[in-house]
């Protein structure tokens, strides 16, 4: 069988579906995936991928290269002629979703969150919903990481194939394995990941941090990504203040979240949070934002704490009720956090999801193929 995954960069194919795309190739599959070339397109090969290199730009809006994207998708379908196609992310899931209802190909869509064309109301909104509409139409099924993105869709009508919920990406338990809390000292460190962004919550987080080291100058705010808009100036002052550290991108996130006593999210809106999986997966309380994405991956006042959205005053006191909290109890949170992960957000819970939902679409192909044959 071949399978063709449709995705707008490598290091979320890579850090959050190796696994998926390993067991589909275990399954004697031909795996295909059509992305930009990047830093992990070689791991993806090594893994047994079949790499197409496609342009794509992640974050425009020009109509002209929008479209063609839509006709290298059609082209590259017509060429492979796969048996279902994977989309993520919104210009795949669009323009693949388009693209697989021309050529008549079977096709599972991931909603891994609205994104801000959908959560900034206006025309980007419209257009974008009207996209969604038309190229969900004709999917074999979609899947949605946590169920508000899921009720926006079906208030909305732009869902009427079925629907999935699952748990987000999932976590891998062995790879973000349980780490002993950090021995007790002066020290209390918080830790960012994500990308150096307005949408998650980074000049709100910036902002806590000040006041927060104002009192506490024993706390230590680590931040890791790469800047998407203009911080750096920000950035480099806080520094110099020394109100923040600012590591980079990092490809090994594990190794901080062991230095870590807390994970801190002030994201806008996610899919669901793959850095709080993996930092609660590893035994360390989340402090995020309440909103869907974020709330499904912690218990309030057992594995972390919510603070509200857009609210610098709720985020700080989240940090500062942390910080007062004895050892043994923020010890005991992220022992508590580990375990929800193990119940809830085993990645090979999705990886089986994955797979019954394909095989249904090929038992399905078999029926009409085995009717053919008889007519």
């Amino acid at each position: 069988m071949k399978i063709l995954v449709l995705a707008n960069f490598g290091m979320g194919l890579y850090n959050f579906r190796k696994e998926l795309l390993e067991e589909l190739i275990k399954q004697d599959n031909e795996v295909y995936i059509s992305l930009p070339d990047d830093e992990y397109v070689p791991k993806l090969k090594k893994v047994g991928c079949k790499f197409i290199d496609t342009n794509l730009e992640r974050r425009g809006t020009n109509p002209r290269t929008d479209f063609k994207l839509l006709l290298d998708y059609v082209g590259i379908i017509k060429e492979i002629k796969p048996d279902v196609v994977l989309t993520y992310t919104i210009k795949p899931n669009v323009y693949g979703g388009i693209a697989c209802a021309i050529t008549k190909t079977p096709f599972i869509t991931n909603i891994t969150g609205l994104g801000t064309s959908i959560e900034n109301k206006g025309l980007i909104q419209k257009i974008t919903l009207m996209l969604y509409k038309l190229s969900l139409r004709k999917a074999s099924c979609v899947f949605f990481q946590n169920q508000s993105n899921r009720k926006f869709f079906e208030d909305n009508k732009i869902v009427k194939s079925k629907t999935r919920l699952i748990p987000g990406s999932g976590v891998n338990l062995r790879q973000h394995k349980f780490e002993e809390y950090p021995i007790r000292d002066e020290k209390v460190r918080f830790l960012f990941i994500g990308r150096i962004m307005k949408a998650k919550g980074i000049e709100e987080l910036f902002k806590a941090a000040k006041m927060v080291k104002d009192n506490f100058p024993n706390v230590q705010f680590d931040l890791i990504g790469s800047t998407e808009e203009n911080y750096n100036e920000e950035i480099d002052k806080l520094e110099k203040q020394d109100i923040i550290k600012y590591h980079g991108q990092q490809n090994d996130v594990h190794s901080f979240i062991k230095k870590s006593h807390a994970i801190i999210l002030p994201s806008y809106h996610e899919g669901l949070a793959n850095v709080l999986l993996e930092s609660a997966s590893s035994g360390r309380p989340v402090l995020a934002s309440r909103v869907p994405g974020c709330v499904e991956t912690f218990e309030d006042g057992l594995t972390g704490f919510g603070f509200e959205v857009m609210n610098v005053e709720s985020l700080v006191k989240a940090i500062l009720k942390f910080i007062n909290l004895p050892y043994d109890q923020k010890r005991e949170m992220g022992m508590a956090g580990r375990r929800k992960m193990e119940i809830e957000f085993n990645r090979n819970i999705v990886i089986n999801d994955y797979l019954q939902e394909i095989n249904k679409i090929m038992d399905k192909e078999n029926q009409n193929e085995f009717i053919r044959e008889i007519s």
